[in-house]
């Protein structure tokens, strides 16, 4: 009996961790974690913009959950996506990161400090004081990508 759960238990693994990784672009593999790390991100914030400008219904409960998704996605040690070397290849990040370092990821941790925020302040449902924390989050966005994201990049 317990051969038999091994199994099951190895199978079960097989196959949730070969779809899991199937997706990563294997000849540049950091640069793929960095771009899903950035596309979690904006598959959060994106629709949370769409709340917060009014475009789909606002709905407490639902921002509280993206909130906390964003606080807990921005968490991830993403610096380990811009180790030395990846800066070749296909990449929306400017060669600015690799010289600056210190600076780049300062701007991270802002926005790391920010999107925790933006989680607490969700959590408490007051929608004016939600949408001010989500335009400073955003702000911290938009410092990072104006320094560090290429505009001329695939579209």
């Amino acid at each position: 009996m317990k051969s038999i759960r091994t199994l099951v238990a190895a199978a079960v693994i097989a196959a949730v961790t070969v779809p899991a990784v199937g997706h990563i672009e294997q000849s540049e593999p950091i640069q793929s974690l960095r771009q899903s790390y950035f596309a979690l991100l904006g598959m959060t914030f994106g629709p949370m913009a769409d709340m917060v400008k009014g475009d789909i219904p606002w709905d407490d409960a639902t921002f509280q959950g993206w909130a906390k998704d964003l606080a807990a996605v921005s968490g991830f040690q993403v610096e380990r996506g811009f180790s030395p070397g990846s800066e070749e290849g296909m990449t929306r990040a400017k060669p600015d990161i690799w010289l600056n370092t210190d600076d780049f990821n300062a701007k991270l941790q802002d926005f790391r400090r920010e999107a925790g925020t933006l989680a607490e302040v969700a959590a408490g449902g007051d929608r004016g004081a939600i949408q001010t924390q989500f335009v400073a989050t955003g702000k911290t966005c938009k410092a990072c990508h104006d320094e560090y994201k290429s505009k001329d990049y695939l579209y």
